[in-house]
């Protein structure tokens, strides 16, 4: 399993040409806001205040960068379909993930992340629709999974399943920052891909 050694915030940045230079493997992270992005990183990293987290959605207006082992970026993208931001900010928003989404070379996978309590709303769909048109490895990851039963877990993915289309095989992976649930299978399948 990737065992992660440094992690270090590098930067936000606010459009495409300030972003680093490096030639690094960038793993994106994306979903809509308050789906526990920052939670995430920090978890999977060790690091509990590497990602700021917030308890406002909409927080992150940029994308911020993190160097994992000296090997790749952790890529953290604004998160889409916060209702409370205008129109203009969210389009803002929207162009710069698809700018980066479809120019960044070093872009080598994504992880998709969900929330497990709700089915996947019309904005992950259209992510997902997204994601499954470009020819570059993702994964889903459905978050806050110590907020409901067991059971109801098992449930609510059959129901991502079913709402994304994946294929046979294909899973999402039910994750919690708070008990550790995932972190095991979402380091083996980021290896996977940044090996890949």
């Amino acid at each position: 399993m990737l065992k992660i050694k440094k992690a270090e915030f590098v930067g936000c940045f606010v459009d495409m040409d300030g972003l680093p230079a490096a030639n690094a493997k960038e793993i994106a992270i994306v979903g809509r806001s308050n789906v526990g992005k920052s939670s995430l990183i920090n978890r999977l990293t060790n690091r509990k205040k590497l990602a700021k987290s917030s308890s406002t959605p909409g927080k992150t207006r940029t994308i911020n960068y993190y160097n994992i082992n000296d090997s790749f970026y952790l890529v953290d993208l604004p998160g889409y379909g916060y209702a409370r931001v205008s129109k203009a900010e969210q389009a803002k928003w929207a162009k710069m993930i698809e700018l980066y989404m479809q120019q960044r070379q070093q872009l080598y996978g994504v992880i998709q992340l969900v929330d497990i309590r709700h089915p996947p709303t019309s904005n992950d769909l259209l992510m997902r629709e997204w994601l499954a048109g470009l020819s570059i490895p993702y994964m889903v990851v459905a978050t806050k999974a110590d907020k409901i039963s067991r059971g109801a877990c098992s449930k609510s993915l059959v129901q991502i399943h079913k709402a994304f289309k994946m294929n046979p095989g294909e899973e999402a992976i039910a994750f919690s920052a708070v008990s550790g649930q995932g972190v095991e299978e979402v380091g083996m399948a980021l290896e996977e891909i940044i090996e890949g």
